[in-house]
């Protein structure tokens, strides 16, 4: 018993000194940020904002958890996942803090293929090929415009640098068809079918990445692109938050007819980003601040529910909430954590994700007040689909009867580094509210 506790702690030992170098290289960059002037200063060829900064950081931790979560099957030991984890990284990286459009976009689609190859190779049902090839079009099909305009419409570079406000044409309806690779990404309403599908068949450490990470690439690539269709945001935009803002109520009322835990972890994740995508179409400072905040709040909740998911998943081979009921008496400890995350997923005070909400409502009913009723939809069904899940999974007579091995405290560790940051955001309000 004594060599298999040290065992499994040298194992997370050395998951963890993986990870060494890439912090004290992010330590560098945040250190040359503090001291370089200013937020928006160049930082070794790269461009790089506390927006950028903050969600390489985040890839970063959910990096380290993905290592953590994922000891089922020995995929931490497999060479193959390190590499397209760590490949994943430089992607994201690269994509975060490039001044080149051409290379911004490269990259942003780039980004895909290690999500892809996770799913395919430990994708846990057959239809995984279904849902990674289905991702791969949707998300492709969906960039191919954005890359042929920017072609078209840059004129002598594609340095961000020396083409700030260069872009006096209008687009009229071409900016629909190059936005349409953001909104693909994150994911709006309409075209959002393919993440369910890649969530339900990626392995666990492929559905936290995708939550945490991949799904807030759209809302960047809108801010970094935004120099092209300025004038098209200001006069169509609107058009964009009624149906993301519409959407969000209309995936939060399917959140509650949902029966796999991983869809409706999913689905939730489409509505909270339609929220975050609604509010930032007003291009106002709090709509800003407070879509970096959901964005960062989101993934971190999101994937503990995923990991919390999983846990039972590894357990009882099944997602569904119906035979996962009673939990609470096999595993009243990690109750606890799924109520936590629950009213985190439900933004709750003094999480990131109340304060993201309410910037965000507040400068879409500045924009006009007939989103009210919408959005006290969007906040009254987050609350019933997060209870919906935490009940029926806790509460009731469950008909599993198995023995089963207890929680880990390697798992209890996970739960804690994703709940963490959400709380004690507050001690540094500046790294979050001081970008714009």
């Amino acid at each position: 018993m004594f060599s298999l506790f040290t065992m499994v702690w040298m194992e997370v030992f050395f998951c963890g000194m993986q990870m060494i170098s890439v912090l004290f290289f992010m330590l560098i960059l945040v250190f040359f940020q503090m001291f370089s002037g200013g937020e928006s200063d160049m930082v070794y060829g790269f461009m790089g904002d506390l927006m950028s900064i903050n969600l390489f950081l985040l890839s970063v931790w959910v990096l380290i958890l993905m290592m953590l979560s994922s000891f089922k099957g020995n995929l931490y030991n497999s060479k193959y996942f390190m590499f397209y984890a760590f490949f994943m990284l430089f992607l994201l990286f690269v994509c975060f803090f490039s001044m080149n459009l051409m290379m911004f976009y490269f990259f942003f689609e780039a980004s895909l293929f290690p999500i892809i190859m996770m799913i395919f190779n430990w994708g846990s049902q057959p239809e995984r090929l279904q849902a990674g090839i289905y991702m791969l079009m949707y998300t492709l099909f969906g960039s191919l415009p954005l890359l042929v305009l920017m072609l078209l419409f840059s004129e002598m570079t594609l340095n961000y640098l020396l083409m700030d406000y260069m872009f006096n044409m209008k687009l009229g309806l071409l900016f629909f068809l190059m936005m349409m690779g953001f909104l693909v990404k994150v994911p709006m309403y309409f075209v959002h079918l393919w993440l369910p599908k890649a969530h339900v068949e990626a392995p666990i450490s492929g559905s936290m990445i995708l939550a945490a990470v991949l799904l807030k690439l759209g809302i960047y690539g809108i801010y970094r692109f935004k120099m092209f269709f300025m004038i098209e945001l200001m006069e169509m935009g609107y058009v964009l938050m009624v149906v993301s803002v519409l959407g969000s109520v209309y995936v939060g009322v399917m959140c509650m007819f949902q029966t796999d835990v991983k869809a409706l972890i999913a689905y939730s994740s489409v509505c909270h980003m339609g929220v975050v995508l609604g509010g930032i179409m007003n291009l106002g400072f709090w709509s800003s601040y407070g879509g970096l905040l959901l964005m960062l709040g989101h993934g971190l909740c999101s994937s503990g529910l995923f990991c919390l998911g999983n846990m039972l998943y590894e357990r009882f081979y099944t997602r569904s909430i119906m035979l996962l009921k009673g939990m609470m008496s096999l595993f009243p400890s990690m109750a606890l954590w799924w109520f936590l995350l629950s009213i985190v997923n439900m933004s709750a005070p003094p999480t990131m994700n109340i304060f993201g909400e309410i910037f965000l409502m507040g400068s879409l009913m500045k924009f006009s007040l007939v989103f009210m009723l919408p959005l006290m939809m969007i906040s009254f069904l987050s609350a019933c689909y997060s209870l919906y899940m935490y009940s029926y999974i806790n509460h009731g007579e469950g008909w599993v009867i198995w023995s089963v091995k207890s929680i880990l405290i390697r798992e209890f560790l996970v739960l804690l580094l994703h709940f963490f940051p959400l709380i004690v955001w507050v001690l540094k309000m500046e790294c979050f509210l001081g970008w714009v």
